[in-house]
This record gives structure tokens, sequence and C-alpha cells, in this order.
């Protein structure tokens, strides 16, 4: 099983863990609501899991345009 982080906005790689287990409380997705699981995690075909978080190009952005926070998407 791996874990793949990815870029909600962009869908840059931002990373992957290769783990064989993992426990949750590791990674912190205890702290997530079941909204928050829903919007940020997936599984695919291979079991492995897709967080999609935040790169830092995107983030910046984010910091220097704060009115992106209203949308969906600010990628163009």
């Amino acid at each position: 099983m791996a874990i793949h982080y990815t870029c909600r906005h962009c869908s840059q790689r931002i990373g992957t863990i290769d783990a064989v287990e993992v426990e949750e409380r590791e990674l912190g997705f205890q702290a997530l609501t079941n909204e928050e699981r829903l919007e940020m995690i997936e599984y695919d075909q291979n079991g492995d899991i897709i967080v999609k978080a935040i790169c830092e190009t995107c983030q910046e952005a984010l910091d220097r345009n704060p009115l992106f926070h209203q949308l969906d998407s600010f990628i163009q």
C-alpha cells in the first residue's frame, strides 16, 4: 500500500509514502471530520490511498490572493 499526496488545485504530485502497514493515527486522519475525509481521501483500485492536499505553489497563491479561497479551482 502506498499513500500518494497530490495537490487538490493543480494535481501536482506532492509526495508518496510507501508503507506496508500505516495506522490512521500516524497520518492524522482521525482528526478529520467525515466531510473532510470524503473531500480529501480517495482509494484507488490497488488499495493505495490518495490524499488531496495543497502544494507550496498553490498555498503561496492562496496567501497572496485570499479571495481564491472562495473558488473551487483557481488554476487556469
